[in-house]
């Protein structure tokens, strides 16, 4: 929300910097057009603008430059009243006068000290009834009207009282400039300290819980800036009132106040820039059952606290820019700047409300009304923001005298920019529009099935395509997209098309390899000769369990725990042994004294035994098969029989029944395993090698 609200800022300053010099500067010519025109002269057509949005901001942006004239005025009139100011002073001292300088200057002197004794004297008091009311037993374990009364006693009540005892007095003392002054400083300086101090009793409030931090930081950083930005302010509404300035000149007066109100407004807009985070720590902080309890008023305080500084921004900006121009409707700046306040408070509210009523659905809510509709109530809540910015917009540009609208229709700049951006926006709609369908289907073709347990789940074909679609539809809307908002924008896309083609046909020539790679993977991956999770075999040697497809390569990770990547071009011809069923094939050689029956009836046995067991019995995809005598030789006669098992599991079958067969041929003593018939080596002797016979040996 906060960068949103940033852009739509930069925006509004945008729009009214191009918009309202533009206004100003076009509808006096049009209208002194319209009166020297006769009935018969035909209407002036307004220029073409083109290039875009580009070309129409620059056009918009050179108007302004040729006719703005603002600034000449304002140092002019600035240049008017500081030569006044001047002529004030020189007056102001060299004026003839019935009374002398030192009796002005006494004046100025006793009531400035009559304030600072007084003030003195208060404040001592305050001090000592503050330490005396601080040990009785009500406010002993109170740590925050302890902070009270520490702030109102000393510093808020004598700053008062001064004052009215120093206006009192001063009733006494005949008019002049030095009694004046002293009573204009006496006003800053009390003020500064009733603000001062007033704030900071209403900051130690909320000294409590977790917010003790917050105001901690408050307390030691705050007190001396909020103490000069009172005094300059209170300095500045003295100096401008009548009888003030009818005694030291209109333009002196107002000249000072404004350099003075500039002043304020700057360090009060530094101090809320600084003390942004303490505060938006205390707005946002809640007791636990709050929190708990009301989560709705925890998001309104929770986004509030992140934009509660822009209002008071830009009232400073207002403030500041009002101070500067030369003019006597202040009244109605200000009465602007509380709706513009106003407005962005119920804007914060609204968008709070909003957020709420699009909030994140559960998975169960997500189950029963479908991703589709999940999905397109987030983009309903987008767009529907989008407008709640353009109205902010439009009704903050008419609360200041400007009417967007009527500068998108009545004004060709205005056209030219608005058409522009809707074509910008309708293209990025649409593109938002298309990727939510399409990532939707594929997301919901990829998602396992939660529910039902014998539900279709998806294929590792399709859990291996579909990935690699999705990032190439992204691909795809990107490069369409900002092609078509380039041509929107007035940038001429088509030497970047071209560009584009020659570079890619370069590319393609010179990656003939890459070429391949790609063409070869993709037939892989149409054709479904292996999808991830399958245990292949290569030509070239590599074995493993397919981890990953890229574009280019296949990722293998053998039994060793190795991971290969091997470039589709290098594939020929692959071995799968992970699809649909497997064999689990048993070749068993027994002597010739064997009882092939009995034999027979050990093998059935370790079978029904492996269809028995609890783990085993879910690798079987049927009962064992014994074919009988598979052929006999010199070592002796076998037998084979095989188990038709899923895919993998062939390997755990064959070591439990080559155990459980051992163990049952251990205990028959009908039937034993044959063994490698022994084959005779003869070596030609060599005359003169033969060796001599050890008498030790038998003869053989």
């Amino acid at each position: 929300m906060l960068s949103q609200f940033k852009a739509a800022l930069c925006l509004v300053i945008l729009l009214c910097t191009v918009s309202v010099p533009l206004q100003a500067a076009t509808l006096p010519g049009m209208a002194a057009l319209a009166t020297a025109a006769s009935p018969a002269t035909p209407a002036v057509k307004e220029p073409i603008v083109q290039g875009g949005l580009l070309g129409a901001i620059s056009s918009s942006i050179d108007d302004v430059q040729g006719r703005l004239d603002i600034n000449e005025h304002l140092v002019e009139a600035w240049r008017k009243r500081a030569d006044g100011a001047a002529d004030e002073v020189d007056q102001l001292v060299n004026q003839p006068s019935a009374r002398s300088a030192w009796s002005v200057a006494g004046d100025f002197a006793l009531l400035t000290c009559l304030w600072i004794g007084l003030f003195a004297l208060l404040w001592l008091l305050g001090g000592l009834l503050t330490k005396r009311l601080c040990q009785q037993r009500v406010l002993l374990t109170r740590e925050r009207g302890q902070a009270l009364l520490g702030y109102v006693l000393p510093f808020t009540l004598p700053a008062v009282i001064s004052l009215l005892l120093t206006l009192y007095f001063s009733q006494l003392l005949q008019p002049s400039a030095g009694r004046a002054l002293a009573l204009s400083l006496a006003y800053a300086t009390s003020s500064g300290i009733f603000v001062a101090s007033l704030l900071m009793s209403l900051a130690v409030l909320f000294n409590i819980g977790h917010k003790r931090s917050a105001v901690r930081i408050i307390r030691r950083n705050v007190p001396r800036p909020l103490f000069v930005m009172g005094f300059l302010v209170a300095l500045s509404d003295a100096l401008t009132s009548p009888q003030i300035a009818h005694r030291l000149g209109d333009n002196l007066t107002s000249s000072i106040a404004v350099f003075t109100g500039m002043a304020a407004s700057l360090i009060f807009g530094w101090l809320v820039i600084r003390m942004r985070r303490p505060v938006a720590h205390l707005i946002r902080i809640l007791p636990l059952n709050q929190r708990l309890g009301q989560p709705a008023v925890r998001e309104t305080l929770r986004i509030f606290s992140g934009l509660w500084y822009w209002p008071i921004l830009l009232m400073v900006l207002v403030s500041v820019i009002d101070l500067i121009g030369i003019g006597d409707d202040n009244q109605q700046v200000l009465r602007c700047a509380l709706f513009t306040t106003l407005l962005l408070i119920a804007t914060v509210f609204l968008s709070t409300l909003l957020q709420h009523l699009f909030k994140s659905p559960t998975v169960q809510a997500v189950q029963r009304s479908g991703a589709y509709k999940e999905r397109f109530l987030s983009l309903s809540h987008a767009l529907l923001r989008i407008l709640m910015a353009i109205a902010f917009i439009d009704i903050l540009g008419r609360i200041w005298g400007v009417s967007l609208f009527e500068f998108a229709v009545s004004n060709a700049v205005g056209r030219a920019i608005s058409d522009s951006l809707s074509r910008i926006g309708l293209i990025f709609l649409v593109t938002w529009l298309v990727w939510v369908v399409l990532d939707t289907a594929i997301q919901e073709a990829l998602k396992p099935a939660v529910s039902k347990r014998n539900a279709r789940q998806p294929s590792t074909r399709v859990k291996t395509i579909l990935p690699l679609l999705r990032n190439a539809i992204k691909i795809i809307l990107v490069v369409i997209c900002a092609i078509t908002t380039m041509a929107n924008l007035g940038i001429n896309v088509a030497p970047f098309l071209a560009g584009a083609g020659v570079v890619g046909l370069a590319i393609g020539f010179g990656s003939q390899q890459l070429v391949q790679d790609v063409i070869t993977g993709l037939f892989i991956i149409i054709e479904d000769t292996l999808s991830i999770g399958d245990w292949v075999v290569l030509d070239s040697g590599h074995a493993g369990t397919v981890e990953g497809l890229t574009i280019r390569t296949l990722r293998l990770r053998d039994g060793k725990g190795f991971v290969h990547s091997v470039p589709f071009g290098q594939i020929k011809a692959v071995t799968n042994q992970s699809r649909q069923f497997a064999f689990a094939f048993f070749s068993v050689q027994f002597t010739y004294d064997t009882d092939v029956d009995k034999a027979i009836v050990l093998i059935r046995e370790a079978g029904r035994s492996i269809s028995e067991d609890p783990f085993l019995k879910y690798n079987l995809q049927g009962p064992l098969e014994v074919f009988g005598i598979d052929k006999m030789d010199l070592n002796g006669v076998t037998l084979t029989a095989q188990f038709r098992t899923v895919s993998g599991g062939q390997y755990a079958v064959n070591r439990a029944f080559n155990i459980r067969l051992k163990k049952a041929v251990d205990n028959s003593p009908w039937v034993h395993f044959a063994q490698t018939y022994p084959q005779q080596v003869i070596v030609h002797e060599r005359h003169g090698d033969k060796p001599e016979a050890d008498p030790a040996l038998p003869a053989s």
